[in-house]
């Protein structure tokens, strides 16, 4: 080890110096040494014993065989063992008996997080409640263009939604499209004029609507009673959507919102069952299937208890 008790002044030197501190020849102490012999003696044993040298196309293996994608893999394996029980009876059962199993409730919202995360957020945002103005449905309030019932979220996921209102440039003066402008902001407040609602009446907006303006869920058409707005409450906003209405494809200037199916093959089945068709009778083998029944069963039950559920 190197003599610490000498004289540094008497210490020879590189002849370097910076700041007046100078650098000494002194060898460094025995103990680091040691460490970095180590240290040089730990990183062959690695070369060895794990995958590390790059060839043309892959790399060495190791004589562990060790891999980061084979532990990923035991991780997974580990956790799909814990979750197969959960995941059997989840399959096997209907929604509505899972809402009643507090258990398999508590497993299908917790397990559904990552789900949403994944497919709904972008568009319905975190917690269901997507940014101002955005045109996506909030998911966590009880006001639903097609019902929010457990079943009606899952058809919905599944066939997914593309409602229609047609555009009325043409169909309405300046001054009539003004008054249903009026009266939709109005009667968002309970405040609409016997006037309003007979030019409401008078130009057909019941039809779609409904007389009472709450909406047709069979149609997917809005309520015009309540101060939820599908794009905004803005009376410029809500002109233009009666101007060029939704998803009109004879107006290029319509608003576009669609909803895309998370599952042909329960899309598909969910018809047949509606007109008393034998669903097997439609598959074919190529359906897509983005999510799994499963899967989607985990999300409509995830949506429903965001707090708006019917």
């Amino acid at each position: 080890m190197a003599d610490n008790n000498k004289n540094p002044n008497e210490c020879p030197d590189t002849g370097h110096e910076w700041d007046g501190i100078r650098e000494l020849t002194n060898p460094p102490p025995r103990w680091w040494i040691i460490a970095l012999y180590l240290s040089g003696l730990m990183v062959f044993i690695y070369f060895i014993l794990y995958p590390s040298i790059p060839l043309v196309n892959d790399s060495t293996d190791g004589l562990l065989g060790w891999s980061q994608i084979d532990e990923y893999k035991e991780g997974l394996a580990e956790i799909e063992a814990k979750r197969a029980p959960y995941e059997n009876r989840i399959a096997e059962m209907s929604a509505e008996e899972i809402l009643q199993d507090d258990e398999l409730l508590r497993y299908a919202v917790g397990s559904s997080k990552v789900l949403y995360g994944d497919n709904c957020a972008a568009c319905h945002g975190v917690g269901g409640i997507p940014p101002e103005g955005a045109g996506y449905p909030i998911l966590a309030d009880d006001d639903w263009l097609y019902g929010g019932s457990v079943n009606k979220i899952i058809e919905t996921l599944a066939k997914g939604r593309q409602g229609m209102m047609p555009a009325h440039a043409d169909l309405l003066t300046t001054e009539e499209v003004d008054g249903l402008v009026g009266f939709v902001i109005s009667n968002s407040m309970g405040e609409a004029t016997d006037a309003q609602w007979k030019l409401y009446n008078e130009k057909g907006c019941a039809a779609c609507h409904g007389a009472d303006a709450k909406g047709v869920q069979q149609l997917g058409s809005a309520n015009l009673s309540d101060r939820i707005w599908r794009f905004s409450g803005e009376p410029d906003e809500i002109r233009h959507t009666i101007l060029h209405g939704v998803n009109d494809a004879n107006d290029p200037k319509t608003r576009v919102a669609v909803m895309p199916a998370w599952n042909e093959k329960l899309a598909v089945r969910i018809e047949a069952e509606e007109y008393g068709d034998d669903p097997e009778e439609y598959y074919e083998g190529d359906e897509i299937e983005r999510l799994t029944e499963t899967e989607i069963k985990k999300l409509a039950i995830y949506v429903h208890q965001l707090g708006g559920g019917e």
